[in-house]
């Protein structure tokens, strides 16, 4: 049985302005200086309070910082209710991708993601894919990425091998999380992060477009 583990933000889903516009908010709030876009997508995919310290050039995760940015991140999806620029939407293909691929007989579905619990399942139940994922790691499951707590849960969750599992995600931490693994990291190029840094931290895949995923399942 092969496992397909998917990241969410810069993967799945493009929710680059509700992200930034939280943090510029968060640090705002906080007193803080934020240092730019390119800073605020490159730690997405952290734990929360892991990404928040670096962001915010800490030693330590800051309790009112990651408080702040909870607050402020709930009531901005709220706002995106009606909101249209705070949208959340997936990226092209997502839909058809992930119903196709749950109709393989030899295939299993997973997500790997920074959020929180009550962050994905709001996703989950949002997009209607509550029987289509096997298995959901999160920042409350596991050890942030890039540690492979994450991806070594679902495999036990799913009975998956090593050989058998796929991690796509848009970040080096997803790349790097898979190849401490033992896992097929497999990038994609529209994401937050570029494709020669996610090709650095060890992609052995990057794929383009959606319809190059297929031929990958079952490759080493």
């Amino acid at each position: 049985m092969n496992l397909v583990i998917f990241d969410l933000d810069g993967t799945l889903m493009n929710s680059e302005a509700i992200i930034l516009e939280a943090q510029f908010e968060t640090f705002a709030r906080c007193g803080l200086t934020h240092p730019g876009r390119e800073a605020g997508l490159g730690i997405v995919g952290l734990s929360l309070d892991i990404a928040l310290m670096r962001l915010a050039g800490l030693e330590r995760p800051d309790d009112v910082l990651t408080e702040t940015y909870r607050q402020v991140f709930g009531a901005m999806r709220l706002q995106a209710e009606s909101d249209p620029k705070l949208a959340e939407p997936l990226f092209p293909g997502v839909a058809e991708m992930l119903a196709a691929l749950a109709q393989r007989s030899d295939t299993v579905l997973g997500i790997a993601t920074g959020k929180s619990r009550r962050g994905a399942d709001y996703i989950i139940e949002r997009h209607g894919w509550r029987d289509l994922f096997a298995t959901t790691q999160t920042a409350d499951d596991a050890a942030s990425k890039p540690h492979p707590e994450m991806i070594l849960r679902a495999m036990r969750e799913t009975g998956a091998r090593p050989e058998a599992t796929l991690m796509i995600g848009d970040s080096n931490f997803d790349m790097e999380m898979a190849v401490a693994a033992g896992v097929a990291p497999v990038a994609v190029s529209w994401g937050f992060q570029s494709v020669p840094a996610l090709k650095a931290a060890g992609a052995a895949h990057v794929i383009e477009d959606w319809a190059a995923l297929p031929g990958l399942i079952g490759k080493p």
